[in-house]
């Protein structure tokens, strides 16, 4: 271990120096405390060098102490925990934690790529526009290769992410976003008067700027203030206060996104305890108090590890009892850094020299600073810095430049506010002069801003601004709110000069840290013309990092600003959008994920296609059986052909619950199913069904399947499994958008029911044994559908529906009673051999007898294409009509739905074929078209298949090849009318 905290103070800080912490960095032990953040734990342990930038490879150290930190990016843990670009500000110490950098090869200290520095010249703004041009050959041999070697920071973990993310819904009546002063007192008035409140931080310790203030509040240290304000606040019942967490987003109707970091501090998380957890948030009102952001100042030399930012050095200091350095100096334009850092000299920072752009300084900031000894020089800019971590300084002054020496230098140009969440509904921040930033414009609808985040400094202000706005809220929502209570703090007068680049200085100045945009970089976008703000950041990727540009933004427009001789606002900002700071992708997924991605949908005979030796596959969200092997089969062939001679011959049973199921009710909905059909459905009797085709809006088929009318104002339909739920949304979007004046209800009933086909000679015999009413011939003919009772009273719809070419029936019970049901069938049915059979051998029955399905349905056919021309209804409108009548979808080349078995009996066809003439080469222009199913006919002992070709329907009896360049096979098929069995249906209707 190195030597412990050799730039720790003896005391001061809000540290428990009672509770060690043990960690590393790239391999290096070090010691830290409990309150320490990795950050202030390398700094106390006089670690400067943490990275090295994104581009150029130069060395970085910790600028800030907060979200905005652009440099401190590093890796956490190690295996499957490994977190890439986490940053340290904001990650906090625990014991064991491993930690290291990133972006550099083979060590931090040694960089390969830092080489890079010398190419700055040719690697500027839009370099990789200009220079992977030539030759073009190149640039998937070589460029591209290269770049994305180059590219990217941190490396992702190679193993599956052990832990897990909750997501959480919360309602309140006012969320505060943010614990600093301002947010605090929101709360605190807000929840005194009875509202329901959530208070969000992102900090493990609520207080924001209050945690590094020096002074008192309400005779206590500003650091114990807010702690007694969060306890009463967590001591009220009405509050929830919620820390770690980011709120990231502003969504519709008052709803936010917020990141909780549940056991990012710990190892592991422990037991049922997620690593993160995403919030809902669901606010009538909200406040932001989001604090404001210091802005550096660009001079040459202003990444080297050392400079930082002058608010960021005092938190250190008072905070985390943290000295950044041994001799520290100030670049300011403010009076607000000057008080900053005579707080920190006044805590023990060895804080030497105060250097500010301005000629006229509050004389009392003058005085203080040589009463204690500190140097002062006005007037003056640091146009150089020196080491290769910070050493020395050259400054410019009136009298000349000096070298003034200084291993911290502490930057201030001024505060930004944190207007980021304010325009996540595109509202556009505007310029203040007072305090040269941007503040809030218009708000999301519920949003106001207090304190910092809208541009009031100064501690007493910002806690009568935030109980102002607490106070506001909570009255608007209809609460009687007692007068604040608000400690009164005295305010120094804001004062602060704009200063934004050192134009003399030596060296690299740069503009934002992450990226490695220079000053020089903001002259060549202004020099080719990109001066538009959306253009300069993309051209430049000004602000286009992980911080979002929070140090660097209003910085880089100043420059282009003054380059094109516009003012900051004329020259106009980006616009932020959500999320405020990185979310993981775990916490977006939370349990969707693995075999909870899509959660596996059983039927509801499931055990009992279990019991009887189901092999089941998966078809969408549902587990079916494939087919039910029995013992000496050699091969899923010989069981799914003997399942298929088994319904033929006699009678099967298969569960098709997992077709969609919709139910529509309501005086209109005859008519509105024909504007959804191509057919008619108006007309329907009481008692009857129909098979119905549906297009899409650009006259493509959607979907199959039937609707039965059971009643004059109650119609049931059934969709494919895979486009149940596309359809339902396709009939709801109908309904609230094209025609909500229309009296019909949808309800997706698909899981309230399970549904049983019986299928053979025999399935009315038994269906008459387990149903409770007359099923005969008369009261249930082809495409009847009726409700009734079965196995002695258990409510029931009856269909005589075939999708198998025999005759059919599909009973329909509540799904708590699907297993029940299947029991009752193969009992009634032992007498003629029933026989359950799955999916496979539903398949080749369809294929025989003709029927279209998934594979014919693919979102590329026509109702004509698949022969259903004849239905379209020629008398009414519906949708996808008018499309459906454009030249390429009526062309009569387009292929067409017929039949195909092989020349050779024995030879076997293949799915996905595509057909050729006879003795026409494999290209594309010789493409006719494709074979989109094929199954092995036990009935006709020979392979036959379904396809789409040329003019199908004209060419009945024609040979043609069928060619599969997949799996380098070939074979002469004869193209057929696609109904191999029964093609008049006799067997159906019997």
């Amino acid at each position: 271990m190195s030597a412990p905290n050799r730039n720790r103070l003896d005391a001061g800080g809000l540290i428990d120096r009672a509770r060690p912490l043990g960690f590393s960095f790239d391999g290096t032990a070090y010691r830290g405390y409990e309150g320490d953040t990795l950050a202030s734990a390398l700094l106390a342990n006089g670690v400067r060098l943490v990275g090295r930038s994104f581009k150029y490879h130069r060395p970085r150290g910790i600028v800030a102490a907060g979200a905005e930190e652009p440099n401190a990016l590093v890796e956490l843990r190690s295996g499957a925990r490994r977190e890439p670009n986490t940053r340290a500000t904001v990650t906090e110490l625990y014991d064991g934690l491993e930690a290291a950098s990133q972006n550099r090869w083979p060590s931090l200290a040694f960089d390969a790529l830092s080489l890079n520095r010398f190419l700055s010249p040719f690697l500027g703004a839009g370099f990789y526009y200009k220079t992977f041009m030539w030759p073009a050959a190149l640039w998937e041999k070589l460029y591209e290769p290269v770049i994305r070697r180059a590219a990217g920071l941190g490396r992702a973990a190679a193993e599956a992410d052990p832990d897990h993310y909750e997501k959480v819904t919360a309602f309140c009546d006012l969320l505060v976003i943010g614990a600093g002063p301002a947010g605090l007192m929101a709360a605190l008035t807000a929840a005194r008067s009875g509202a329901r409140v959530i208070l969000a931080d992102e900090d493990f310790l609520p207080g924001g700027g209050l945690n590094a203030e020096a002074g008192d509040i309400d005779r206590r240290p500003a650091p114990a203030f807010a702690a007694h304000v969060v306890a009463e606040l967590m001591s009220l019942p009405n509050v929830r206060v919620i820390r770690r967490t980011t709120v990231f987003g502003v969504y519709d109707s008052g709803t936010y996104g917020a990141l909780e970091r549940v056991s990012d501090h710990l190892p592991e998380p422990r037991p049922f305890q997620p690593r993160q957890r995403l919030w809902r948030l669901i606010a009538r009102r909200a406040v932001l108090a989001a604090g404001a952001t210091e802005r550096p100042i660009v001079f040459g030399g202003n990444d080297r590890p050392g400079v930082m930012l002058a608010g960021a050095v005092g938190t250190y200091v008072q905070r985390h009892a943290a000295l950044p350095g041994q001799k520290i100096a100030l670049f300011a334009n403010n009076d607000g850094a000057w008080r900053q850092m005579l707080a920190a000299h006044a805590a023990g920072a060895p804080v030497e020299t105060l250097i500010d752009v301005r000629a006229e300084i509050d004389p009392a900031l003058v005085a203080a600073a040589q009463a204690e000894g500190l140097r002062v020089l006005t007037s003056a800019q640091v146009i150089a810095t020196h080491g290769k971590t910070l050493s020395g300084l050259t400054v410019a002054t009136p009298s000349g430049t000096e070298r003034v020496a200084a291993d911290t230098l502490a930057v201030s140009g001024g505060w930004s506010p944190a207007v980021h969440l304010t325009c996540h509904h595109g509202g556009k921040p505007v310029w203040d002069d007072a305090i040269a930033a941007f503040v809030p414009g218009s708000c999301p609808p519920g949003l106001t801003v207090a304190g910092a985040a809208r541009g009031v400094f100064g501690l007493g202000a910002c806690l009568k601004d935030g109980a102002a706005k607490g106070a506001e809220a909570a009255e608007a929502l209809g609460f009687s709110v007692p007068a604040p209570d608000v400690p009164e703090v005295a305010d120094a007068p804001f004062a602060l000069t704009p200063f934004w680049h050192v134009e003399g200085s030596k060296g690299a100045a740069f503009v934002d840290l992450q990226n490695d945009v220079t000053a020089k970089d903001v002259g060549i976008a202004h020099k080719e013309g990109f001066r538009s703000v959306e253009l300069l950041k993309r051209y430049t990727t000004l602000g286009m990092a992980t911080d979002q540009g929070r140090t660097s933004n209003v910085t880089g427009l100043a420059i282009m600003a003054s380059l094109t001789g516009a003012s900051i606002p004329e020259t106009g900002t980006t616009i932020f959008r959500p999320p405020y700071t990185p979310v993981s992708l775990g916490a977006l997924a939370g349990h969707h994920r693995g075999k909870d991605f899509r959660p596996v949908r059983l039927t509801p005979t499931h055990e009992w296609a279990r019991e009887q030796g189901a092999v089941f596959i998966e078809t969408g969200a549902w587990l079916r059986a494939q087919f039910f092997p029995r013992k000496g089969e050699k091969d899923w062939l010989e069981t799914v052909s003997r399942e298929v001679t088994a319904v033929r011959a006699s009678v099967g049973l298969i569960d098709v619950s997992t077709f969609g199921k919709i139910d529509l009710q309501g005086a209109d909905v005859g008519a509105f199913l024909d504007r959804v059909y191509i057919n008619g459905f108006a007309a329907l009797a009481v008692g009857k069904a129909r098979y119905g085709v549906m297009l899409r809006e650009d006259g493509l088929v959607m979907d199959d399947g039937t609707t039965a009318r059971l009643a004059p104002e109650h119609y049931v339909m059934t969709t494919t499994t895979a486009n149940a739920a596309k359809v339902f949304q396709h009939l709801e979007f109908c309904l609230q958008v094209l025609w909500p004046n229309l009296d019909v209800a949808l309800s997706s009933v698909s899981e309230q029911w399970a549904q049983i086909a019986i299928a053979g000679p025999r399935a009315r015999d038994v269906l008459a044994r387990v149903a409770d009413g007359d099923v005969s011939n008369d009261a249930l003919p082809f495409m009847g559908a009726i409700e009734g009772t079965v196995m002695g009273g258990v409510r029931a719809r009856l269909f005589r529906l075939s999708f198998s070419g025999e005759l059919g029936y599909e009973i329909a019970v509540p799904a708590r009673q699907g297993a029940a049901l299947a029991r009752a069938l193969m009992a009634a049915g032992e007498e003629f051999g029933i026989t359950p059979y799955g999916i496979e051998a539903l398949g080749v029955m369809r294929i025989e007898k003709g029927h279209v399905s998934g594979n014919e349905l693919s979102g590329q056919t026509t109702a004509g294409d698949l022969g259903f021309g004849r239905m379209a209804s020629t008398k009414k409108d519906y949708i996808g009509r008018v499309m459906a009548a454009r030249p390429g979808l009526t062309d009569p080349e387009r292929p067409c739905f017929v039949g195909f078995k092989p020349v050779d009996r024995a030879r076997r066809l293949r799915a996905g074929a595509h057909f050729l003439t006879l003795g026409a080469a494999p290209t594309m222009a010789n493409d006719q078209g494709y074979m989109t199913s094929v199954a092995y006919s036990p009935h006709l002992g020979h392979w036959i298949g379904l396809g789409l070709i040329k003019r199908g329907p004209e060419r009945l009896g024609e040979r043609v090849r069928a060619y599969d360049p997949v799996r380098g096979e070939e074979i002469e098929v004869e193209i057929c009318a696609p109904g191999f069995i029964d093609p008049e249906g006799v067997r159906l209707r019997g």
